[in-house]
């Protein structure tokens, strides 16, 4: 199947139609000449059929959290990890939002969850019966915690979940590569134990005020926590609000938050359709640029890797246009 990679590249072999120039200067057009003395000398393009090289210790454990609501964590988890299972791993996606669980819709497996995580700790299920394993791709399995509309019981808490991490590793058939942990939205109970087992964290913000306060507060408990790999994604970028200064740039949000940068996404409609379908966006054929955009911070997650944000400067006199350029 085919992965994505980001590979350095001679600006100057771009052609002046190429599709990723209106996303790198949405003021107009560069050619080859100016956009090579604009841009650093290594920059990336999209290439086919190479697997990435997995870094780091097994399984990656890692949180997708947020702080605020809405800003696209379950979105992320679920394309983020079809798109590991598409590279080839083998990759456990939990649920971990109690009575408000969100991801077996988004998947398209609402109707296959018979068991839970409480059900197997509770003796009434074995692990393997609670993992929910997606069709399209085997190597993809989903855990959830709770059944719609349940509540917490009080003597779950991140002990309980770490038992659960361990029994993934344990299992006959191998550890996973990937266990991928989708955090309940805000700062209680239910956020201090989806973090507990992640060794690592992808933090989701959008570029607004409100998303960057609770994106900030996030990382301080993170780091509070002993989870130090943080890295961002920002979602729903649009270039036209930006280009008339009515969003903040993606350079500005990490300035703002001072983290790695895993990946920008733009705003797509096809998001909405997605998820009603139950059919995640890296799945479509063709691939939507939203859809590419999550692909490629998968490509980077598995290598521990990070992209940049670049400023691009049209004219001297004239305020300069943020790019995001994986690098």
């Amino acid at each position: 199947m085919a992965s994505l990679q980001l590979l350095p590249i001679n600006p100057s072999s771009l052609h002046t139609s190429s599709p990723l120039l209106p996303i790198l200067n949405p003021h107009k057009t560069l050619t080859p000449k100016k956009l090579k003395k604009t841009l650093p000398p290594l920059q990336s393009v999209i290439q086919w059929n190479r697997k990435p090289q997995l870094t780091g210790e097994t399984p990656r454990i890692i949180v997708i959290t947020s702080g605020k609501g809405g800003v696209g964590k379950t979105t992320t988890t679920a394309n983020v990890g079809l798109s590991l299972a598409r590279l080839n791993f083998s990759v456990v996606a939990i649920d971990a939002d109690v009575g408000l669980r969100n991801l077996d819709l988004l998947l398209g497996l609402e109707n296959r969850v018979n068991y839970t995580a409480i059900e197997v700790l509770n003796g009434d299920c074995r692990l393997d019966q609670a993992l929910v394993r997606d069709k399209r791709w085997s190597n993809f399995e989903l855990l959830c915690i709770s059944k719609p509309r349940s509540k917490l019981p009080l003597g779950f808490g991140g002990k309980a979940l770490i038992w659960l991490v361990d029994a993934l590793k344990s299992r006959p058939e191998g550890s996973p590569d990937f266990i991928l942990i989708d955090c309940p939205a805000g700062i209680d109970a239910g956020f201090i134990t989806a973090i507990t087992p992640a060794n690592e964290a992808v933090l989701v913000t959008t570029p607004d005020i409100t998303s960057l306060r609770d994106a900030d507060r996030v990382t301080g408990l993170l780091e509070c926590d002993g989870i130090k790999d943080i890295k961002m994604i920002v979602n729903r970028v649009r270039t036209d609000l930006i280009r008339g200064e009515d969003m903040m740039s993606v350079l500005d949000v990490q300035e703002m938050l001072g983290l790695a940068l895993l990946g920008v996404i733009p705003e797509d409609s096809e998001v909405i359709r997605s998820t009603n379908r139950g059919y995640p966006l890296v799945l479509n054929k063709p691939p939507t640029l939203a859809g590419l955009a999550f692909e490629q911070a998968a490509w980077r997650l598995v290598e521990q890797d990070s992209m940049k944000a670049v400023m691009v400067e049209e004219e001297p006199k004239k305020r300069g246009f943020f790019s995001f350029f994986g690098g």
